[in-house]
C-alpha cells in the first residue's frame, strides 16, 4: 500500500481490536506471573522465624570469645557461672596475678543447644559416641550446662591452679582435661579428690 492509500476503516478497527487484546493478555500473563511470585516467596515474617530456627549459636549460649578474663561479667559464659565457682576463681585469679599469671576463660557455662553442639561436635572429630563422650558431656550430665564448671586458659594458669587451686576449693576433676576446674569446697582443708582419668569415669556422666 502506497503512503497516499488508506486501509478500509474496518482493517483498522480489527488491527486496533488485535493490539489491544495483545495488551491485555500480556498484562493477564504479567499478573498471574506476580501472584505466583508473591505466594511461592517466603514472606519476610516467614524468614525471620526459620533464621530464629536455625539460628547460629554463640556468646548468648556460652561461646567465649578470645581473650576474655574471669572477670567479665558481660560474657554470659562468664556471668552464668555459678556465683560461688566464680567468686572462687576470681580470687584465686587475684592472687596468681601477683605471680603475673592472668586467668582467662576458654568455656564456662553453656546452654544445653551450644553443649549438644559441641557433643555432636566431638562426636564427627573422634568417630564415634564412646570417643567423644571422653571429651564432651551430654547437655544433662554437663557441669557446665549447670553453671559449675570452667575452663582456664593459659598453660601458666592451669600450672598456677594445680599448684595453688585448693586453697581456694579449685580441683582439676579429670586427667586428660588440666584446663577443667570445679569447686570442691572440702579441698580448702582436705585437699582436692582423686582425679577421674577422663569424664567416663565419672558417676555423674552416667545419669
Amino acid at each position: 500500500m502506497s503512503a497516499s492509500q488508506q486501509a478500509p476503516p474496518a482493517d483498522r478497527r480489527t488491527r486496533t481490536t488485535l493490539r489491544t487484546a495483545l495488551v491485555l493478555a500480556n498484562a493477564a500473563v504479567i499478573g498471574v506471573f506476580i501472584h505466583q511470585s508473591l505466594t511461592l516467596s517466603p514472606s519476610p515474617l516467614a524468614a525471620s522465624s526459620s533464621d530464629v530456627g536455625q539460628r547460629v549459636l554463640g556468646v548468648a549460649d556460652g561461646a567465649v570469645p578470645p581473650g576474655v578474663t574471669v572477670f567479665n561479667d558481660a560474657v554470659p559464659g562468664v556471668a552464668n557461672l555459678d556465683p560461688d565457682l566464680l567468686g572462687a576463681v576470681r580470687e584465686a585469679a587475684k592472687d596468681a596475678a601477683n605471680d603475673g599469671v592472668e586467668f582467662y576463660v576458654n568455656s564456662g557455662w553453656r546452654s544445653p543447644q551450644y553443649q549438644a553442639r559441641l557433643l555432636a561436635e566431638a562426636v564427627t572429630k573422634y568417630g564415634s559416641e564412646e570417643e567423644a563422650a571422653r571429651w564432651v558431656a551430654t547437655p544433662t550430665t554437663s557441669p557446665h550446662v549447670q553453671g559449675h564448671a570452667i575452663d582456664i586458659g593459659r598453660s601458666d594458669a592451669t600450672a598456677w591452679l594445680s599448684k595453688y587451686g585448693a586453697k581456694y576449693g579449685l580441683c582439676q576433676i579429670y586427667d586428660n582435661e588440666p584446663w577443667h576446674y570445679e569447686l570442691r569446697r572440702e579441698a580448702v582443708d582436705g585437699g582436692c579428690p582423686a582425679r577421674y582419668p577422663d569424664p567416663t569415669h565419672d558417676p555423674r556422666m552416667r545419669r
